[in-house]
């Protein structure tokens, strides 16, 4: 009776186990079910993005040509100014002093020559009466000479005086805005060696560019005209268009990585674009209207064998050269457009490898150049299992691979 006993307690500790692994440890079969999508057609676009300072088209340095102390100043930062208008002036004390002494020399001249007119005239009629020798005469012509020559010289003087006088004026050579004051009144300027800037002008703001650094690698597919937009810091949900105007052909290293400036155009009507503001510059190298997209997750999908269980896996058969292609005529005479790939469609319980021809990738969708129509439903990854093993992307290197066709 003990010995029933004790087998009848290690059945029933068996069975408690069994129902614990049962209920409670064992792994239940998660249903198998797909992630697909039907190709669509739509927009695609392929870009290069980089980064750049926005600045005026057109900026002008105003300097002097005289050196002196700054007297007044009549703009400041931001002024709108005309052409012609003034900017400022130089104590134009020492100027004057300098236009009135040649002036005076001028008169002294002028008054000098005039004596020497008469005198040449009363020589010349004593000469020709023979009252005085030829030496006297040609003495005479030679003072009148000097004389005039004198007064030419003065007077150049003086117009070169009157000129730096006029340069104690400064006035703005364009009309524009002025983005920089770098002077104060009171403020000695000297242009003895070089033209100090006084002051720097846009010629127009609602007309701004970027200037933008591409890398050598993506400066390849850059070209004029292609279409750009930009964000700024500034403000963070306005994007700005504009256009490729040029592409620089003198590169810049840094850290040597090589460069070239990509200079955009940037309308700026409402001119919240400001000179020096950073840009995030896309640049479209490609695009595309109303051409089929296909997720790029679809090829990167590859069924595990697992899925043989529940669901028919036909692998497109595609001989080598010499042999017969399993294609039909139209689709051989694409062969060499766009690039190569292959995708799974999902037929009821069956899965179908098929081949396609793909185009532009924005690295989220594909372009679908032929293989797939719009009806097509195309498997993107697998959800649960029916087995130990997922079946979804990424395979286990311990489970078979199946055979099939050659993939390219």
């Amino acid at each position: 009776m003990r010995k029933y006993k004790g087998i009848l307690i290690v059945l029933l500790i068996l069975l408690a186990l069994l129902m614990i692994w049962y209920f409670f440890i064992r792994k239940k079969d998660v249903p198998v079910s797909f992630e697909t999508v039907q190709p669509a057609y739509g927009h695609i676009a392929t870009s290069v993005t980089a980064t750049g300072t926005i600045q005026p088209v057109d900026t002008v340095a105003v300097g002097t040509q005289v050196s002196g102390t700054i007297k007044y100043l009549y703009v400041d930062f931001n002024s709108q100014v005309k052409k012609d208008q003034l900017l400022a002036e130089l104590d134009k004390a020492l100027f004057q002093a300098q236009v009135d002494q040649f002036r005076a020399n001028l008169q002294v001249a002028q008054s000098n020559l005039a004596y020497q007119e008469n005198n040449y005239h009363r020589q010349e009629l004593l000469y020709k009466t023979g009252a005085i020798s030829k030496a006297d005469y040609d003495l005479a012509t030679n003072q009148i000479g000097q004389a005039r020559a004198n007064v030419a010289s003065v007077n150049a003087q003086l117009q070169s005086a009157l000129k730096n006088f006029s340069f104690t004026e400064i006035t703005s050579p364009i009309n524009g805005v002025v983005l920089n004051r770098n002077v104060s009144v009171g403020q000695t300027v000297a242009a003895s060696f070089n033209t100090p800037t006084l002051f720097v002008i846009a010629k127009d703001i609602t007309k701004m560019q970027v200037e933008s650094k591409v890398d050598e690698a993506d400066i390849g597919n850059v070209k004029d005209s292609q279409r750009v937009t930009f964000t700024v810091d500034a403000y963070l949900d306005d994007v700005f268009s504009g256009r490729v105007q040029e592409i620089r052909l003198q590169p810049s290293v840094s850290s040597n990585v090589v460069t070239y400036n990509t200079i955009i155009n940037a309308p700026n009507e409402n001119r919240k674009l400001k000179p020096g503001m950073t840009a995030n510059v896309t640049i479209y190298t490609a695009e595309k209207d109303s051409v089929l997209l296909l997720p790029v997750k679809a090829l990167k999908f590859r069924p595990d064998s697992v899925l043989l269980k529940k669901y028919v896996i036909q692998y497109s058969v595609r001989k080598d050269k010499g042999a017969k292609r399993d294609t039909t005529a139209p689709f051989r005479s694409q062969e060499r457009i766009g690039s190569s790939n292959w995708v799974w469609l999902l037929r009821g319980d069956t899965l179908t490898q098929k081949h396609i021809r793909t185009g532009l990738n924005d690295n989220t969708h594909i372009e679908v150049l032929t293989g797939l129509e719009p009806a097509d439903i195309v498997v993107l990854s697998v959800n649960g299992s029916s087995g130990p093993a997922a079946a979804a992307g990424s395979r286990s290197p311990f489970l078979p691979k199946m055979g099939g066709g050659r993939r390219r």
